[in-house]
């Protein structure tokens, strides 16, 4: 999805938008000015240090079961197994 942060430098409000394409004109969402800023955001699976490998022993991320009890085990499945 091309979802991205904004500024707005008229009133401070920032707000994750959905743009399609660069010709899209985007709006605060508070006060409606287009004097926005692209904001720089990181990807929630990039952030910060890993704290394990996944799939693995006591993962509970694969549909809320353990990797090998999730019923979802086929390619690009949640659990992520080939």
């Amino acid at each position: 999805m091309p979802l991205f942060d904004f500024l707005c430098a008229d009133c401070g409000h920032v707000a994750e938008m959905l743009v399609f394409s660069e010709k899209t004109t985007v709006h605060c969402e508070q006060c409606g000015s287009s004097n926005l800023k692209k904001l720089m955001s990181a990807h929630s699976s990039l952030s910060g240090t890993p704290s394990g490998g996944l799939p693995g022993p006591g993962d509970t991320a694969c549909c809320g079961s353990t990797p090998g009890h999730a019923g979802c085990a086929g390619p690009g499945s949640c659990c992520g197994k080939a």
